[in-house]
């Protein structure tokens, strides 16, 4: 028994030993394979695609076998004279290598500019995207760009996009500003200005102004034509110009025809602050609705200081149960697009918001390009625009 056990063992061993005997050998062989390059598995390498480095004047310059200065000369437009072979050579070099001018560069250099400034208080104001279309619509075709700021009714933001602007060469800007202070500073810098909606005693720059006494005035003159004697203003705080006007116009509607002025009838609000979630001036509206039925006036209209006001205003008092016009009639100002395709189409006073940009553009650049030296006021006529949101009264 002892026998059969070791016989069994022993033939065991010696197979494990072989296999440990073959195991060394493979290993022998692959290391023999590594010390022989000739029998490596060879590497790939991928590869990876560079970025192209920017391409500048000297490589167009090298390309052409010019000059840099040649070749900034030739693409700058410049009236240095160059020979047309030199010229012809440049150009292909600039289309061959896909040449794109570096403009923030050049404008350093030249101390020139192909940008103009837009500050307003915010683009989410439909008033103001028009504005913006009307500057664009112009500046495109005279080949100038647009650098848009938000200030959101923000003094200190105003005065940081000036400094910004002033910064980057830009020679002139069209702003619907929020105080006369920062316009001086940067007029006796050298800046050129075009103010929008505002109308600013000694300062010397270009201004487009609305006549909104006058729309006031008309607006008033149509509720009380359609019976209305107890009528409403509907206003954020009258901080500007324009607010201002249109509530001259507004009490001077109701003097004029015999009907009292009343302060209790007077809806402005106490503080003025752009948020994102919710235009200032419809939130503004809306408040003062709420104002109105807090003091439980019985007025039967009211004229808006602008078209969002009004919008704010009639969804408020549609949520405290009164309806336009049936309840009250209201009326507002400005004529944004949505004014027709609101619900009632509201009533207001036209205030061009699209020609104003252009025209506001066309002052601006007349005076950059030096086809115009003096400054200009324009001074804007209101139009009614008769929809559904006023209810004659019997």
């Amino acid at each position: 028994m002892k026998c059969v056990e070791y016989t069994s063992y022993r033939n065991r061993y010696l197979k494990l030993s072989a296999e440990a005997e073959g195991i060394r050998a493979k290993a022998s062989d692959l290391r023999c394979d590594a010390a022989d390059s000739s029998k490596r598995p060879k590497r790939r390498y991928v590869e990876m695609p560079r970025v192209k480095d920017k391409v500048t004047i000297y490589d167009v310059a090298k390309m052409a076998n010019v000059s840099p200065a040649t070749a900034s000369r030739v693409l700058s437009g410049s009236n240095y004279p160059v020979k047309e072979a030199l010229r012809k050579r440049v150009v292909e070099a600039a289309k061959k290598l896909n040449y794109s001018p570096n403009m923030l560069a050049r404008s350093l250099k030249s101390n020139t500019s192909n940008d103009i400034g837009v500050i307003i208080p915010t683009i989410s104001n439909p008033f103001y995207s028009s504005v913006i279309l009307g500057i664009e619509k112009e500046a495109d075709k005279r080949g100038y760009n647009l650098l848009l700021c938000n200030t959101f009714r923000d003094v200190e933001k105003e005065k940081r996009y000036l400094q910004s602007l002033y910064e980057k060469q830009v020679k002139g800007v069209i702003i619907s500003t929020l105080g006369a202070r920062n316009i001086q500073e940067y007029i006796e810098k050298g800046l050129e200005f075009v103010l929008l909606d505002q109308k600013i005693d000694n300062l010397e720059c270009s201004f487009i102004s609305f006549d909104c006494f006058k729309g006031a005035y008309m607006a008033v003159e149509y509720l009380i034509q359609n019976g209305h004697r107890k009528i409403a203003f509907v206003s954020s705080p009258l901080t500007k110009w324009t607010r201002k006007e249109t509530f001259k116009g507004y009490k001077a509607a109701l003097s004029d025809n015999g009907i009292a002025v009343e302060e209790e009838y007077f809806l402005i609000g106490s503080h003025e602050e752009e948020i994102d979630e919710e235009g200032f001036e419809f939130k503004n509206g809306k408040e003062m609705a709420d104002e109105f039925i807090k003091r439980k006036l019985d007025a039967t209209a009211v004229l808006a200081v602008n078209d969002m006001t009004a919008f704010g205003f009639i969804q408020q008092m549609y949520l405290h149960g009164k309806r336009v016009p049936d309840d009250i009639s209201v009326i507002g100002f400005d004529d944004i697009s949505f004014a027709r395709m609101f619900s009632p189409p509201l009533t207001t006073v036209q205030y061009p918001a699209y020609e104003v940009g252009r025209l506001a553009a066309m002052l601006l650049l007349d005076k950059l390009s030096g086809n115009n030296h003096s400054n200009m006021s324009v001074n804007l006529h209101p139009k009614l625009i008769i929809r559904d949101s006023v209810k004659p009264l019997a």
